[in-house]
């Protein structure tokens, strides 16, 4: 499909974005694929409808974008390590991710971004919600970002709430690592290595302090922003169907599963991609 024909539709006002029209597991056109990069860059999350992507073919689109890597706890499918299974069956009441973050923000070099493939959803709720913060820095005041942009935030894997939604995968499907913890210092306000922009980059699950002070002298600014970043202005809702596929940049955007949906099982799948070392 030539890049001309993508239809792109806003979510919202300040993130998110549907492309209609369009295969996946097509042979994409190099224009195709820097014009849905482009759209990725503007919009944050760019979502796809009706896709049927076999794991080879999920892996073999996401490889157009940059290199699927392992996710450090959970074990990956058979024959395709770097596709994470994301499941909450229907006799459990703890989600996967459920709480506002970035991903694997604990790492030294985190991801350039995630793509999720619905493969089963419940009959209703089950939605993610998407968060700029892009938006989320620039609104603040100058004299605030003239502080956060001197400071480092360290963040932890070991975080006890975003611990207790990684239990029953790790049960199921431990990986190599899934006992060791990650700790990995960061700008509280990260340059986006493509756009050149200023993003807000701490979030309520992995981001334990600023670098060079404690818990206690922290937690004030901390939860200042982890309130302010998720302002309703700054966010998108995402409703899932089987086959419906989400891509969004995790430099510049985080994401809350909404675990309303007790009873039902859910399914998705994974795969994230190696990024850069934040500045």
């Amino acid at each position: 499909m030539p890049a001309a024909a993508l239809q792109i539709h806003p979510l919202a006002g300040s993130i998110g974005a549907e492309i209609l029209g369009i295969d996946l597991a097509a042979d994409l056109a190099a224009e195709t694929v820097a014009a849905l990069r482009a759209a990725l860059l503007e919009h944050l999350v760019i979502v796809f409808r009706d896709q049927r992507l076999d794991p080879a073919a999920f892996v073999g689109f996401a490889g157009r974008f940059g290199t699927p890597v392992e996710y450090p706890f959970v074990r990956g499918l058979d024959g395709f390590p770097v596709i994470t299974p994301v499941i909450k069956r229907e006799h459990e009441t703890v989600n996967f991710g459920g709480i506002w973050h970035s991903d694997t923000a604990y790492l030294e070099t985190p991801p350039l971004g995630t793509m999720l493939l619905a493969r089963e959803v419940p009959p209703r709720g089950g939605d993610t919600l998407f968060a700029n913060m892009y938006a989320a820095y620039e609104a603040l005041s100058p004299a605030l970002r003239a502080v956060l942009d001197g400071l480092g935030a360290v963040n932890s894997s070991a975080r006890a709430d975003v611990s207790r939604t990684r239990e029953d995968r790790i049960r199921d499907a431990p990986s190599g690592q899934a006992n060791q913890v990650f700790e990995a210092v960061h700008p509280v306000a990260r340059t986006h290595p493509e756009t050149g922009r200023r993003a807000l980059y701490v979030n309520v699950a992995h981001t334990a302090r600023f670098d060079g002070m404690t818990e206690a002298e922290s937690a004030g600014l901390l939860s200042y922003l982890f309130a302010h970043q998720v302002r309703p202005e700054f966010t998108c809702r995402v409703r899932w169907e089987p086959g419906t596929l989400a891509f969004w940049d995790n430099r510049a955007a985080q994401h809350n599963p909404v675990n309303d949906y007790h009873g039902y099982r859910r399914v998705m799948h994974r795969i994230t991609l190696a990024g850069d070392r934040p500045r």
